[in-house]
């Protein structure tokens, strides 16, 4: 009977082993059953949703991507919704022109460096931010982008982790390369509290983009609650080749449900078809997320 013994350190490891097969197990079900992700292809890519929320992550990606069949052109987006734990993307690495979104990065360029610097706005600031965001006024966004300077910008970049945005040369702006996945990082750093903005900075930014002129609340706020707080930007611009950009970033407060969404477009004919592109997939984004 000798040989039949177990000792006490094997049958402590066999315990170890099946504790550990338990756990991995426990771990397993409670990762599956706590975010599910679902994949639905359009146009030869795929909209990609994961969701702490039962049944959410299918019915964003399939209502994304019925949305977007179709669509002559390109687009790519990305949302973000901590409260079910829902994340979105489409194309979200893909670089797009950035037309005047990128005024929103300007702004937070700036912030930084009064951050760093000590000091406030000055008068000067102010109104020209001011027209930056609520009128996208193109003067004082030129005064800006000069007064901040590529290193400024490039520094605020690399703190927010926007690594795939490459500002555009000399005084092009309008034509800094951003993509949908960078665009949402942004939104997410305006809408909670991190070590780049401070709330003060995050406030005021959040306050002009609320602030924004009406005949410019089109794209993403297309179908947010009426309860919601909307903080938008957008970008519109034509160019000789491949048609109109057409862009809108915002963040979304109220009720307790904050989300953020990206929503890039290139190639429409016209300017009201890159609207209507953005427009679509951000109404089933709000009607999915709220509902």
């Amino acid at each position: 009977m000798h040989g039949s013994r177990i000792s006490t350190g094997t049958r402590r490891g066999l315990a170890a082993a099946v504790a550990a097969g338990t756990l991995l197990t426990a771990l397993t079900t409670a990762t599956s059953a706590s975010a599910s992700t679902a994949s639905t292809p359009v146009d030869g890519s795929r909209v990609v949703c994961t969701s702490k929320k039962p049944g959410l992550a299918p019915a964003l990606s399939h209502d994304i991507a019925d949305a977007l069949h179709g669509r002559k052109g390109a687009s790519a987006l990305s949302v973000y919704d901590p409260h079910t734990g829902t994340r979105c993307d489409f194309k979200a690495g893909t670089h797009f022109d950035s037309a005047s979104v990128v005024k929103v990065t300007v702004l937070g360029a700036l912030l930084r460096q009064t951050q760093e610097a000590h000091r406030e706005l000055t008068p000067r600031e102010v109104k020209l931010t001011t027209a930056m965001i609520t009128k996208s006024d193109n003067k004082s966004t030129s005064a800006l982008w000069r007064q901040i300077r590529p290193a400024g910008i490039k520094h605020f970049l690399s703190l927010a982790d926007m690594r795939d945005t490459v500002p555009g040369a000399g005084k092009a702006w309008g034509l800094t390369q951003i993509t949908a996945g960078d665009q949402l990082k942004l939104m997410q750093l305006l809408a909670k509290d991190n070590t780049v903005l401070t709330a003060d900075s995050r406030g005021y930014a959040l306050d002009l983009m609320h602030r924004v002129a009406p005949d410019q609340r089109w794209g993403v706020p297309a179908g947010a609650p009426a309860t919601t707080d909307v903080h938008v930007k957008n970008g519109w611009l034509p160019r000789d080749t491949g048609g109109w950009r057409v862009n809108s970033v915002g963040t979304f407060t109220g009720s307790g449900h904050d989300y953020s969404m990206a929503v890039l477009s290139t190639g429409s004919r016209t300017m009201k078809y890159g609207v209507d592109t953005v427009e679509g997939a951000a109404r089933v984004i709000h009607r999915d997320l709220t509902h």
